[in-house]
């Protein structure tokens, strides 16, 4: 498409927006791992979201998961059980693999924090319709999938 047609507008704005929101997302990131731990390495603060969903997991499934290695993820899960809010147990269907899960410690930790977030994201779309933050969620997680797929 040609330069400055609606379509390329659309989607330099698009970019630009996207850009200015990963920034503070990352920002934020670091905030908030501080806030559970003040050793958390910010990109760990995605694993205890994810174990928060989806309980427990061995660290191959993480390891998919965030698109990572093993050696990655093996670190950044040992770093988060010297912190003690990970555990290790045994997978009751496989006895040499291993699951984990948040410790009572991790998960309080982590759900304090969320629902600070939680409540902050409250505060900031105080004025807009319910209707309108539903669709913000619903584009973006139409635009997650996407971009997966």
């Amino acid at each position: 498409m040609a330069e400055g047609s609606g379509v390329d507008r659309e989607f330099l704005a698009l970019e630009r927006e996207l850009a200015v929101f990963l920034r503070r997302a990352r920002a934020s990131s670091g905030d908030m791992a501080r806030e559970v731990h003040p050793e958390l390495e910010p990109a760990a603060y995605g694993l205890l979201v994810r174990l928060d969903e989806a309980d427990r997991q061995r660290a191959t499934e993480l390891a998919a998961w965030f698109g990572v290695g093993k050696a990655t993820m093996s670190r950044q899960l040992r770093a988060l059980e010297e912190l003690g809010l990970v555990t290790r147990e045994p997978d009751p269907a496989d006895g040499r693999a291993s699951l984990v899960a948040l410790t009572e410690e991790g998960r309080a930790r982590f759900r304090r924090v969320r629902d600070a977030r939680r409540a902050r994201y409250v505060r900031k779309l105080a004025g807009w319709d319910r209707a309108e933050v539903a669709e913000l969620a619903r584009l973006l997680h139409q635009l997650n999938a996407r971009a997966e797929g």
